[in-house]
């Protein structure tokens, strides 16, 4: 299992579906604050909103509570000022992991975090402390329905990706993160909607973990998660399928 499925199906492994569908919506709920603030509230003319309002769609979030969480961004009452902040470091085994945060308090969601890294085994570092392990691009997936190999290949040529990568099930185009908006918004147009479409960290290389890194790991990762601040962690780690069932059992 790698690091950059962002721990999504260990995460389901866990009990308590109701608590992290919470917490999720509560994050995407952030994000489309910050997206209708920092632009126009319309999300066809919002390239991040839109992104945001998407990724609700794909939680099953009420459309509703959508509707209401950008009228409340622009309807010019107090709220929280949330900044974007990424802190970086290390976990069990020297694994990278990159957080990125919507925050109101620095100094809390800094504290917080450090405590996690410390307790789990790791520790947090500067900014640009790991980064240079990753690669920042654009990811954009389909199911493999959507289109013929050549016909995703062909289009995401024309709209700018730098690639695809096609198999059984889906389809992943990667572009650069200057051109993200402008690729999904080529291949919607296209195809429809994406399965998936963000911004991503891709390590350049992972650690593979054997049983007991892992389980110290994870530990981490999930606490990181469950952090109200955190919207996104990343990781360049590998766990052998073997390892993963025996952490699954």
């Amino acid at each position: 299992m790698a690091g950059h499925s962002q721990f999504k199906n260990i995460m389901h492994r866990k009990g308590a579906q109701d608590a992290r569908r919470a917490r999720q919506f509560a994050k995407l709920i952030r994000e489309i604050t910050v997206s209708a603030r920092q632009g126009l509230p319309d999300p066809a003319a919002n390239p991040r909103l839109r992104a945001a309002v998407v990724a609700a769609r794909q939680a099953n979030m009420p459309k509703d509570t959508v509707d209401r969480a950008i009228k409340k961004a622009t309807g010019g009452t107090a709220g929280s000022d949330y900044v974007e902040v990424r802190y970086e470091g290390y976990g069990p085994a020297g694994v990278a992991v990159i957080v990125e945060a919507l925050t109101d308090n620095r100094n809390r969601t800094a504290s917080d975090l450090r405590s996690a890294f410390s307790k789990h085994g790791g520790a947090l570092g500067e900014t640009n402390s790991v980064s240079f392990l990753f690669t920042r691009l654009g990811a954009i997936r389909y199911p493999a329905g959507a289109a013929g190999t050549e016909a995703m290949l062909e289009a995401a040529i024309e709209a700018g990706a730098d690639d695809v990568a096609s198999d059984e099930e889906a389809h992943e185009v990667t572009c650069a993160v200057d051109d993200f908006f402008a690729v999904r918004d080529a291949l919607e147009g296209r195809f429809g909607p994406p399965e998936t479409a963000k911004l991503d960290w891709r390590p350049a290389t992972s650690v593979t973990l054997d049983e007991q890194r892992a389980g110290g790991l994870l530990r981490l990762l999930d606490a990181l998660e469950d952090n109200d601040d955190v919207q996104n962690v990343y990781a360049n780690f590998d766990i052998p399928e073997a390892v993963m069932q025996k952490l699954s059992a």
